[in-house]
């Protein structure tokens, strides 16, 4: 057994890998993403919450792929939009959907609503399966916002640039990936997953993997 862990994350999504290494590589865990594998699989999300969603990605992509891997599912809500977009946030705007799609379609939905009346929070939902298919840890946090009247700042992705800090006044678009990796929700839900990835140090068995 090496002291560098392989972690696989159940996505081809390359700005979440590097979020997630700043917060997982200290501790011995070195990154993939479903783009280093030629034979990962198309998981469909057919599950009503991000609990179930991300315990999807991480047990089916696990058994085909005979790794440790992380399903992780997050998405916005809106309490002005009565929970929307919810776990459908990546395909809000409608199956072509993009980040600035899906960010113009929001704040078409907001129309004239003012900043008081834009509450929303992020959700991540985290499940780490081991290579038979068995989860072996899971995670969930929140953080809290609202929704400016038009996008600030270019950093981050998905509505990061429309989701504003209150407390700095400031969106995670203009905010940086050093503050993100400290105040969201994907950041406080690792933080509660390292210790339990931790304690299961003993069982990470390179022979099964690959």
């Amino acid at each position: 057994m090496t002291d560098v862990r392989i972690l696989v994350l159940g996505t081809h999504n390359e700005k979440k890998r590097q979020e997630l290494e700043l917060l997982l590589a200290p501790w011995g865990f070195q990154l993939l993403t479903l783009s280093d594998f030629e034979n990962s699989l198309d998981v469909e999300e057919t599950g009503t919450t991000f609990a179930e969603n991300a315990q999807l990605k991480a047990t089916k992509q696990a058994q085909q792929l005979r790794h440790w891997v992380l399903g992780e599912d997050s998405g916005l809500s809106v309490r002005a939009l009565e929970g929307a977009p919810g776990i459908y946030s990546a395909r809000y705007s409608g199956p072509e959907a993009t980040d600035e799609k899906n960010n113009q379609y929001l704040l078409d939905q907001l129309g004239d609503l003012q900043l008081p009346q834009r509450a929303a929070h992020y959700t991540c939902h985290m499940s780490v399966s081991d290579p038979g298919g068995a989860i072996r840890a899971t995670s969930e946090a929140e953080c809290h916002g609202r929704i400016c009247c038009q996008e600030e700042g270019s950093n981050g992705f998905g509505y990061d640039p429309l989701f504003e800090i209150q407390e700095y006044h400031q969106t995670f678009g203009q905010l940086g990936p050093g503050v993100k990796s400290v105040l969201s929700h994907r950041s406080r839900a690792t933080r509660r997953l390292v210790p339990q990835l931790l304690a299961l140090r003993k069982h990470w068995n390179d022979s099964n993997q690959g």
